[in-house]
Parts: structure tokens; sequence; C-alpha cells
């Protein structure tokens, strides 16, 4: 599951990937490609932005017979020094959106597969990536990410900000299906002022895409 539209687009001329499919107009049209891992197949698509229509994608994937994911995207720097690029592995989600409550008991965090973590780490350590693990902050409200609030998930240890991964934590054990995300820090949101910092063009995003595909090989 990418969130890089670009990469998702120039896989036919990237990875010789061949389309095999399109999601519904309602869930977006986003169209469904097939790679290659090796002599393992793999299927790409970006699965929306936002937990709710993310978690749509993610179940007509699995229930199409997908078993094991790993989705990729950026995410907003909370903590002050996280360089754009620097990848994060997340550990656990602060659940500040809904999804999540509809397939996990509530509960503050929700917590990743530790086995997925340890794979995502390895595979980073081999390839000599530097990269961090810890808590991310989910929230369905990016307009929202008040100094106050900002604060304060700072003060709970959170690294970053996104708005999918408590939700796919929770769907992903729910469905018992393996699961493991990479986040990239885009966009630096710890200061006084929001710092855009050219994330959406930054070329960590098509070396996240191949750790990715990559990782999701071994799952």
């Amino acid at each position: 599951m990418c969130f890089f539209p670009e990469v998702v687009s120039g896989l036919v001329v990237s990875h010789g990937g061949r389309h095999i499919g399109v999601f519904s107009r309602e869930l977006g049209g986003h169209e469904i490609y097939l790679v290659k891992s090796g002599n393992i197949p793999v299927a790409v698509f970006h699965p929306g932005v936002g937990a709710p229509l993310a978690v749509q994608h993610f179940e007509k994937a699995i229930a199409a017979g997908g078993r094991a994911f790993v989705a990729c995207g950026g995410a907003g720097a909370v903590q002050p020094g996280l360089a754009l690029g620097h990848v994060v592995i997340p550990t656990a989600a602060v659940r500040d959106e809904g999804t999540s409550f509809h397939y996990a008991a509530p509960a503050r965090l929700i917590q990743a597969d530790p086995s997925t973590v340890a794979l995502c780490g390895s595979v980073l350590v081999e390839r000599g990536v530097p990269h961090t693990t810890g808590t991310t902050w989910t929230t369905d409200a990016p307009y929202r990410e008040t100094p106050t609030k900002i604060q304060t998930r700072r003060d709970e240890g959170c690294l970053t900000v996104e708005m999918e991964t408590a939700a796919f934590l929770a769907v992903a054990q729910f469905r018992d299906v393996r699961f493991a995300q990479y986040l990239y820090a885009s966009d630096d949101i710890s200061g006084e002022a929001w710092d855009r910092r050219g994330w959406n063009t930054a070329n960590a995003r098509a070396d996240l895409f191949q750790l990715a595909i990559d990782t999701v090989a071994r799952l």
C-alpha cells in the first residue's frame, strides 16, 4: 500500500509493472499493479488518504486473498530534529481517529507486531538506512494539529503524525494478517510554524517504496 501516487503511476516503467485492476470510482478509482520481488508477485495500490478510505481498500485486498502487507508513506515530524526523509518504523500508534475503534477494544494506543517491526529493522540495517522506531500519532483531522495537541503528543513520545497507521494495525490484528509500515519524516510541525520542506517531492519516496517491496516479499 503505497501513498506516493507518482511512484504507483510509474510502476510500468520503473518495475515492469502490469496493470491488473482498479478499485471502484466510489472509492477513488485507484489502479492496482502487479510487480515482482524476485519470484514473488506483489500487488501495489494507493490506499487513499485517511483511515476510513484506506481501510476500505485494505479490507478489499484482504478479501481478495492478501495475507501480508507493507504500507509506505510520509508523516509529519512531531519531534524536532527528524530530518526530511528520515525513516521511522512505527511500534505503536496513538488512536486519535475513529476507524480503529470498530476493530479493536478502546485504548489509548495500539501496538504493532514486534516481529514485523524487527523484520523492517533488519531490512534497513542490511541496506545501511538510518532509521528510528517509536510511536506515531494517527489523526482524522490534520487541520486540528494545534500547538497544544502537538506538544501533548510530543510529551507522550510521538515521533510523527499521519492519518492511517492506528487503523491499519487494528484491521491487521482483527483480520489476522501480517502488516508492517515504513514512514518517512516529511513536513515538520515541531516548530512554531508549519514547515512544508517540499515533502511530496522528496527523493526518499521511491527508495522507501523499494524497501517496502523487499520487505513484503519476506513477510
